[in-house]
């Protein structure tokens, strides 16, 4: 068996679905792995693929043309979850995909098709809750911070949302987790960052936004005592999004 491995991006995820594809090995005797590999398994060879745009490009296109693009759609939700096996999943689809081209989708029955489509489902769906619960925080030089820790990647998910809403404004929303960043110019396009630990720990100060406690007056006021009901409250709002949230820090 032989193991393609890459890095954890989407861009090295499409090039070592290139790579495994080309070997020529057989699909059953290959599979694929993104980054942290964990245990290394017996009587396998692994080998570790390096991005390459052109090679990405030409497997985007082909699942665009040969299979559809809603395809390509639930292909990069699934690229951004942190299920281990996703590379191969996704691999698995795209055989599935050139064999019966737009309608795999449909096709919920075939295990590797359910699988892609829960992997989409979840990742959207925490999007989803992200472009709810992300607050933010007026850091200096009037730029808008706000830091989450979503378990999958989705910080590409939810930039456009709030583009939408703050297009005249700076603001920066990072993923703790991956130190990754979104940073938003004013009245300019986004664009996807990694930050340095330096970078990270000097935009995770404390601020003293006056809105911050304006809005935790707020929360606390706005609720009426004899209808509190927290197990509602944590189906609604589950605990682990809360670490950031304004209304629930001390």
């Amino acid at each position: 068996m032989t193991v393609f491995v890459c890095e954890d991006t989407f861009d090295a995820m499409m090039t070592c679905i290139y790579e495994a594809w080309s070997s020529r090995l057989g699909h059953s005797n290959v599979k694929l792995k993104a980054q942290p590999i964990g245990n290394y398994e017996l009587f396998c060879e692994y080998r570790h693929i390096e991005t390459d745009d052109t090679k990405t490009q030409s497997v985007i296109r082909s699942i665009q043309k040969k299979i559809s693009f809603q395809a390509y759609l639930m292909i990069y939700r699934a690229a951004m979850s942190d299920a281990q096996d996703k590379l191969d999943a996704i691999y698995r689809f795209v055989i599935a995909g050139f064999h019966y081209g737009s309608h795999v989708t449909d096709f919920l029955q075939e295990p590797v098709v359910m699988r892609i489509f829960e992997l989409s489902r979840k990742v959207s769906n925490e999007a989803h809750f992200f472009r709810e619960f992300v607050r933010f925080a007026n850091m200096n030089h009037n730029v808008l911070v706000s830091h989450i820790e979503p378990k999958s990647n989705v910080l590409t998910m939810i930039a456009p949302h709030f583009c939408d809403r703050l297009p005249s404004e700076n603001w920066i929303i990072i993923d703790d987790t991956r130190n990754l960043a979104i940073v938003h110019p004013s009245d300019q396009d986004y664009y996807l960052t990694s930050l340095s630990p330096t970078e990270l720990r000097e935009l995770s100060k404390e601020t003293q936004d006056p809105f911050i406690d304006l809005w935790k007056g707020f929360f606390e006021h706005i609720g009426i005592k004899e209808r509190k009901n927290p197990r509602c409250q944590r189906n609604m709002m589950p605990i682990w999004y809360r670490k950031h949230m304004t209304e629930f820090q001390k």
